[in-house]
């Protein structure tokens, strides 16, 4: 088995052949240097300097050893030849394969003005980037962040606690757009506003100027200059497609896949943020999250193995800003209905989102008890009212035993 791509979902895949009794050769390939490691501090923890670098490793080289998994780190595959069943590296040499996993991720979007290629313009998805950024925050003054999604606040927030001076610039009408409820957004907005951070909405980008191949500020369409020493780019990722394209796999804001990670070529699957997964109803559902790379994985190993293990559990994910820790399960778009257990002004609560008096999913704010009671109701799809969800007295985990 190879595996392009040694990330979270790419190791995952790995761990799970050989958990499903997969005895013969793995080999994972991936173009860093270091070995796996966890990705989610990096814009947390790595950059508050609460984390060492040690800290992030998913696993020991012990256990490759162990588990006769061959690392190649460092290496870059060039192109896959699908009816020879090999990939191509970029040193010439070409790995046979049974079954073959993309895990390849994703990289940050570029900007496309004048002045991205200043120096101080950072954008964070790597180890690498992330010790840039971390270098470049002990010499700066003025951090501009551009782009309101959770890349950008969670810096925003390393950088203010740090004492600099910050401010987001989002290009839409409020934080979020992509990812998240109007509701949640303006908990943010008023969130980092009160740390001090300077949040403008509705402020498109035009320019980056410079002064001696150095960034010094950012212009907006409003002829304003935001001066910074420092510029985060935070305005999304574009998933890593170009081997698969290459070879003909079908894509589609991402490596298409089904909910058990299989492309339409039998010996190879996809998992992680380089996939973009055709639901059941048709509709595409791209998730960049721990939680799908390793569910994928899983998925994605069975399949090679030709068993079937659908990934069908509720979506989840985290975010770590300032002391706010925010636990989000399920999908709320289209929403028609809010219900709140807690007291925002607390910054402690949660909120529940019902589309037809069906719950769809549940954004937490330091009430982590009720994410994993949320994920079981979710994934159970138990019957919850919006009466029951606001009642504080009536404990949610009576709600998930069978016979509710």
């Amino acid at each position: 088995m190879v595996i392009v791509g040694a990330g979270q979902g790419g190791l995952q895949v790995a761990e799970s052949l050989r958990a499903e009794g997969y005895d013969g050769p793995i080999t994972l390939i991936g173009e860093e240097a270091a070995a796996p490691y966890h990705r989610p501090p990096l814009s947390k923890a790595i950059l508050a300097g609460t984390m060492e670098e040690a800290q992030l490793a998913i696993r020991g080289a012990e256990f490759f050893e162990r588990q006769r998994i061959a690392l190649l780190s460092g290496t870059r595959v060039a192109a896959i030849d699908r009816s020879a069943r090999q990939v191509r590296l970029e040193d010439g040499r070409r790995l046979g394969y049974r079954g073959l996993a993309l895990a390849t991720g994703a990289r940050v979007r570029r900007l496309p003005i004048s002045g991205d290629e200043l120096d101080g313009v950072l954008g964070l998805r790597s180890l690498d980037d992330a010790r840039r950024i971390r270098a470049a925050l002990e010499r700066a003054a003025r951090v501009v962040v551009i782009g309101g999604g959770y890349i950008g606040l969670e810096v925003a927030a390393a950088a203010r606690k740090r004492g600099l001076e910050v401010t987001i610039l989002e290009a839409a009408d409020r934080l979020l757009a992509r990812s998240a409820t109007p509701f949640l957004a303006a908990f943010y907005a008023d969130l980092h506003r009160s740390q001090g951070v300077m949040v403008e909405l509705g402020a498109k980008v035009v320019g980056l100027d410079g002064q001696g191949g150095r960034v010094a500020a950012v212009r907006t369409a409003d002829g304003r200059p935001h001066p910074a020493d420092l510029v985060v780019v935070g305005v999304g990722i574009v998933p890593n497609t170009a081997l698969a394209e290459g070879c003909g796999l079908a894509c589609d804001s991402g490596v298409l896949v089904d909910d058990c990670a299989r492309t339409g070529d039998p010996a190879i699957v996809a998992v992680g943020d380089c996939t973009a997964r055709r639901t059941t109803t048709g509709t595409l559902l791209r998730l960049e999250s721990v939680q799908n790379a390793v569910e994928q994985g899983r998925s994605a190993a069975a399949a090679l193995l030709g068993r079937e293990r659908p990934f069908t559990a509720a979506p989840w994910f985290w975010s770590d800003q300032y002391d706010v820790k925010l636990q989000i399960v399920g999908l709320s778009a289209d929403h028609d209905r809010i219900v709140l257990r807690g007291s925002p002004q607390d910054r402690r609560f949660s909120a529940f989102y019902f589309r037809r008096d069906a719950l769809v999913a549940i954004d937490s704010i330091n009430r982590p008890a009720d994410h994993m009671v949320g994920r079981k109701l979710l994934d159970h799809k138990a019957v919850i009212t919006p009466e029951q969800a606001a009642d504080e007295n009536l404990p949610l985990a009576s709600l998930t035993r069978p016979g509710r």
